[in-house]
């Protein structure tokens, strides 16, 4: 209980409450149900119209696969989420032979989520035996068992496999490729008549599969008016979407000057805000960087000059190195 409160006062997470667990997987959840009952004297919360039960194993559960189950749960009293059967179920004797399989065609893994009416599955709870509570892994089971109730089965999706420790290697490199898309570049571009910007946004997109590029323009006359709005805006998008709870989040200023235009130690100093906003979004796990396209007019080292900083996005993406954050780059 210790270790799961530091995590959502670390995280900063919201509307959470935490009920002591049982030493089995349906004693757990009924706990969990009697903490939403009315009927319980020390229940504090809001008894639910549908509640949904869940299991950390399996953290890559998809919103829309929770709205399906939900919307199904209020029409039918229970649903869960289905999948096709990888294996085949084979049923042995009590000798250890082969008594008779299943047609893996006509048959599905139960999967989670699952969701409910509460009064359904909390009055089948309250019905249970001491062996469903102990030995019991089926909550749409028990709605069949004890309120009579035939749950609708959702197709769900593929990401619903359960993190083992032997697969662990490909937990970490599957949620590895989700969170990458998690790059957020943002380009200054009220001085880019040139269009730099959109050279460099191309080779982002199409050698390095960068998708997320923000344009944002300066409010004033020059990048020394550039008061880091759009950065900032974006930041909060960021961080009230708590996409850095589990991997760190890579943001990227990307500022195009000329360098006939302001000379470059005064746009440097002004530039150099972003070491103070950095220091402050790095506490969620969010790295910021900035990187100045500082570009001649000669078409040559103009391109050159971008594949330098395609390069250097890159590296910030692939390392996400903290020792990186609030340094102004250069390419």
């Amino acid at each position: 209980m210790d270790r799961m409160k530091g995590i959502i006062q670390k995280y900063q997470h919201q509307r959470i409450s935490l009920v002591e667990a049982g030493v089995t997987r349906h004693r757990s959840i009924f706990n969990g149900l009697k903490a939403l009952a009315e009927d319980q004297p020390d229940s504090n919360l809001s008894k639910p119209e549908v509640v949904i039960i869940h299991d950390a194993v399996r953290p890559f559960v998809e919103e829309d696969v929770l709205l399906k189950v939900v919307t199904a749960a209020k029409e039918h009293g229970a649903a869960g989420a289905i999948r096709p059967l990888v294996s085949t179920v084979i049923s042995p004797s009590a000798d250890g032979c082969l008594d008779h399989s299943l047609e893996r065609a006509r048959h599905r893994a139960s999967e989670m989520p699952q969701a409910f009416l509460f009064d359904v599955i909390y009055e089948a709870y309250q019905q249970c035996s001491d062996y469903d509570l102990e030995f019991g892994t089926e909550c749409l089971q028990l709605a069949l068992k004890y309120g009579h109730i035939n749950a609708k089965l959702v197709e769900g999706s593929p990401d619903l496999w359960k993190v083992r420790k032997l697969p662990f290697l490909s937990f970490f490199f599957f949620i590895s490729e989700r969170i990458s898309q998690y790059i957020c570049i943002v380009m200054d571009t009220k001085e880019d008549e040139n269009h730099v910007g959109h050279h460099l946004e191309e080779i982002l997109k199409n050698e390095l599969n960068v998708i997320n590029v923000c344009k944002a323009h300066s409010g004033g006359d020059s990048v020394m008016s550039f008061d880091f709005e759009e950065t900032r805006r974006l930041l909060n998008m960021v961080k009230e979407s708590n996409l850095s709870v589990l991997y760190p989040v890579v943001v990227i200023s990307v500022y195009f000057l000329d360098y006939k235009s302001v000379p470059f130690d005064q746009k440097m100093e002004n530039l150099m805000q972003i070491r103070e906003y950095a220091k402050e979004v790095k506490k969620r796990n969010i790295l910021l960087c900035g990187l100045l396209i500082y570009y001649p007019q000669d078409e040559q080292k103009l391109q050159a000059s971008l594949r330098q900083g395609a390069t250097i996005i890159a590296t910030l993406i692939k390392e996400r190195n903290s020792g990186l954050v609030g340094q102004l780059l250069v390419a």
